[in-house]
C-alpha cells in the first residue's frame, strides 16, 4: 500500500471547509458497504438519502474522484469521506471489481500519457470518468437529495489535461479577485457608515461575509473575518482593534488585487495569505533547508470544527524560525511526532515565498533533548519581531525566545529585563507555571507573539523543558 494521506491533505483537496465537515459523519464504516483500496484507489458505497447507495472511487496516487451522488461540488462529500477513513487505515486491503479496476486503468494510462502523474490536480477539477450529467438528471431519488439541491460548484465533465488544469487555475483566480473585489467594497461601506453601526454587533454580519470569502477560495481571509467578529465589544478598546485589522484586510485584499505586479516572494506570500493552497507534493519538490531544528513551543487552536497546532522550530545553524501546522478534524488527534524541548536532525520544506510554514522532511538520527533556543534579550526580540512585521504586516503570530523574568508593571504582567517588557497574554494557568518555575529570576522563554502580547509556549530549564502552550480546549483570557 503507498503512503496514506494525512488528515491536512484530505482537507487540502475538499472544495470548502463546509465539504469537509459535511463528509466527517459520512467517515464511519457503518454507512458503508464494499469498502477496499489497493495501491492506487480506494472504493465504497455509501447510504445516502437516495433510493441506492453512492458508489464511490478515488484515485490518491494521480488524485481523482468520481460518484454516482448529483453533487455539483467536486470532490463531494462522499470522496471526501472514504478519502478521510482511508486515510485512517479503517479501509481493507481487496482486489479492485472490475469496473474499479477498468477505472483506475484508465487514469494510471492517462498519466503515463499526455500527463504526468504529479501534474497538480485541482480540487474543483472534474474527473473524466464520472456520470454524465444527464444519468442524475433521469433520476428523481438524487435530484431530490436534499444535500446538494444548492451546490453551485458542479461542472461537466472534461478530461483532467494540461489546458484543463490551467482553466481550473483560472476560474479559481478570478472567482479569488471577484471575492477580494466584494471584500474592499464591504471594508468601505464599514467605514461610511463607522464602526457604531449596531449591525456589527451581530455575528452574522460577519459570518456572511466569511461565507462568501470561502465560495470564493479565500479562506484564510474568511478564518480572518470570524475571528474579528469576537474583538466587536469584547473589551474598552474594541474599536481601536477592530479598525486595525480592518485595515489589515484591506491591505491583504489590495495586496491580493495586485500579484501579478509583486516580486516573486511578495507575491507567494500574499496568496498564501488569501488562501491559495499548495499541494504538499510541490513543497517537498523544493530545496531542503538542513539543520538541527530545536522544537522550541507548540501553540494550539481552535477554528470552527478544526483544530490547528503550530510547532514553532529553530535552526541551530541559520538562526532562522519556522512554523509546521498539523489539523484535526472531530474524533482525530494532532500530530504530536515533534516533541518540544528537542532538536532534531531533519531536512525542513519551506511554502513559497520565503514563509515561516514548513514541511519536515528526512529525519536524520534521534531526537536530542534538552535542547533550547538561543535566547534574546527583550530590546532584540521586539527588533526581530518588528523586521518581520514590517516585510508582512498582515502576520498574526510568530515566535521569539527572551531571557526575561515575569513581573507585573502598570497593572498588568509583562516579561522584563534591563532593555525592556512584554506585555503578557494568554491562560492564567500559564501565568502560575511561569512564576513557579523562575521564581521571579530571568529564564529562557519561547513566547508567540501576537498583536495583544506575547504567549508563554515553553519555559527553558537546564534539565527540562515546560510545555505550556495553549491546548485548543481551552479558552484564552487576558493574564493579570
Amino acid at each position: 500500500m503507498t503512503d496514506r494521506w494525512s488528515v491536512e491533505q484530505v482537507m487540502a483537496v475538499a472544495p470548502s471547509p463546509s465539504t469537509f465537515a459535511a463528509a466527517e459523519p459520512l467517515a464511519d464504516p457503518g454507512r458503508w458497504t464494499g469498502l477496499g483500496a489497493d495501491r492506487r484507489s480506494a472504493w465504497g458505497r455509501c447510504r445516502g438519502s437516495g433510493r441506492e447507495p453512492y458508489e464511490t472511487l478515488v484515485d490518491h496516487v494521480g488524485v481523482g474522484w468520481r460518484c454516482s451522488c448529483p453533487s455539483r461540488k467536486l470532490p463531494c462529500k462522499h470522496a471526501i469521506a472514504l478519502l478521510l477513513l482511508w486515510s485512517r487505515e479503517a479501509v481493507p486491503d481487496a482486489t479492485p471489481p472490475p469496473a474499479v479496476a477498468e477505472w483506475a486503468a484508465r487514469r494510471a494510462g492517462r498519466s503515463d500519457g499526455a500527463s504526468p502523474p504529479d501534474t497538480p490536480v485541482s480540487p474543483v477539477s472534474p474527473d473524466p470518468a464520472a456520470s454524465p450529467a444527464s444519468d442524475h438528471a433521469s433520476d428523481p431519488d438524487r435530484r431530490s437529495d436534499p444535500d446538494h439541491a444548492s451546490d453551485p460548484d458542479r461542472t461537466d465533465p472534461a478530461g483532467p489535461s494540461d489546458h484543463e488544469h490551467e482553466r481550473a487555475r483560472d476560474e479559481r483566480v478570478a472567482r479569488m479577485r471577484e471575492g477580494l473585489v466584494e471584500l474592499d467594497r464591504w471594508l468601505e461601506d464599514r467605514m461610511r457608515t463607522g464602526l457604531a453601526d449596531p449591525s456589527l454587533a451581530h455575528y452574522a454580519t460577519w459570518d456572511e461575509l466569511a461565507a462568501r470569502l470561502v465560495d470564493a477560495r479565500a479562506g484564510a481571509l474568511a478564518n480572518r473575518v470570524r475571528r474579528l467578529a469576537g474583538l466587536v465589544g469584547a473589551s474598552p478598546d474594541w474599536h481601536d482593534r477592530v479598525l486595525a485589522e480592518l485595515g489589515v484586510l484591506h491591505l491583504v485584499a489590495q495586496a491580493g488585487l495586485r500579484v501579478p505586479d509583486l516580486p516573486g516572494d511578495l507575491a507567494d506570500a500574499v496568496a498564501a495569505t488569501t488562501g491559495w493552497q499548495v499541494r504538499q507534493a510541490d513543497v517537498l519538490a523544493g530545496v531542503p533547508e538542513t539543520d538541527h531544528w530545536v522544537v522550541a513551543g507548540r501553540s494550539d487552536t481552535r477554528e470552527d470544527r478544526i483544530e490547528v497546532r503550530r510547532v514553532w522550530l529553530w535552526g541551530r545553524a541559520s538562526g532562522r524560525w519556522a512554523m509546521v501546522l498539523s489539523f484535526a478534524a472531530y474524533r482525530q488527534s494532532l500530530d504530536a511526532s515533534l516533541e518540544v524541548g528537542t532538536a532534531v536532525h531533519a531536512d525542513l520544506f519551506r511554502y513559497p515565498g520565503g514563509s515561516l510554514r514548513a514541511l519536515v522532511g528526512e529525519r536524520r538520527d534521534e531526537p536530542e533533548r534538552p535542547a533550547a533556543p538561543d535566547p534574546l534579550e527583550v530590546v532584540a526580540a521586539c527588533d526581530a519581531v518588528g523586521r518581520a512585521v514590517a516585510a508582512e504586516p498582515w502576520l498574526e503570530r510568530l515566535a521569539v525566545t527572551v531571557l526575561a523574568a515575569p513581573t507585573v508593571a502598570d497593572g498588568r504582567w509583562v516579561l522584563t529585563d534591563h532593555s525592556g517588557s512584554l506585555p503578557l497574554v494568554g491562560e492564567r494557568g500559564t501565568l502560575g507555571a511561569l512564576l513557579a518555575a523562575s521564581l521571579g529570576e530571568t529564564v529562557p522563554i519561547t513566547v508567540e507573539w501576537t498583536p495583544h502580547g506575547v504567549m508563554p509556549l515553553t519555559i527553558h530549564l537546564p534539565d527540562r523543558a515546560l510545555d505550556v502552550g495553549p491546548r485548543a480546549d481551552t479558552s484564552f483570557v487576558a493574564a493579570g
